[in-house]
């Protein structure tokens, strides 16, 4: 059996699953990083379909069509902001991992991607960020016997290895 939760080294806008994950700030209307790179891709019908959510406020998510990406849709989700780890960031962190699955479970949906959220521009420390995200989605997998596949996609070779060394892989 294939394993469930691998990790890839590339670009997440061209991943051909059933959703890729954006890591969005809480307009969910673009920034920078993976969130621009997502709008972009996806073409000006995504930031139209993210005005009409309203938001996202942190630790939660909302799904929209993928439009010209390969992925039929865009789980938005809202991860927190490093303050230093007594913030509760963690526990937002892994609230974003239960909410997007929930997204997925409702949608029927079997193949998602995502990135290593807050690591970018929120300054996450990215060893305790993946370590939350494959954490948690280990123990998601398990209650989630629907979902075929979840690739942590990295953009580069630091979060790459990290997430490797966590997964005890060479995927």
């Amino acid at each position: 059996m294939p394993e469930r939760l691998v990790t890839i080294k590339g670009d997440i806008t061209q991943r051909p699953v059933d959703a890729i994950v954006n890591a969005a700030n809480e307009s969910l209307l673009g920034g920078g990083g993976v969130d621009g790179a997502i709008h972009r891709a996806a073409g000006p019908e995504l930031l139209e379909a993210c005005r009409q959510l309203g938001g996202c406020p942190a630790g939660e998510a909302r799904i929209t069509p993928g439009f010209r990406l390969p992925a039929r849709f865009v789980i938005h989700t809202v991860g927190p902001v490093w303050k230093g780890g007594q913030a509760g960031e963690a526990h937002v962190l892994a609230r974003c991992y239960h909410s997007v699955m929930a997204i997925a479970r409702d949608n029927a949906l079997k193949t998602l991607a995502f990135p290593a959220i807050s690591c970018g521009v929120y300054g996450y420390p990215p060893e305790e960020a993946c370590a939350i995200a494959v954490g948690t989605l280990k123990g998601l997998l398990d209650d989630n016997p629907s979902i075929r596949r979840i690739e942590l996609v990295a953009f580069n070779d630091t979060i790459f290895h990290i997430f490797q060394s966590l997964l005890g892989s060479s995927a």
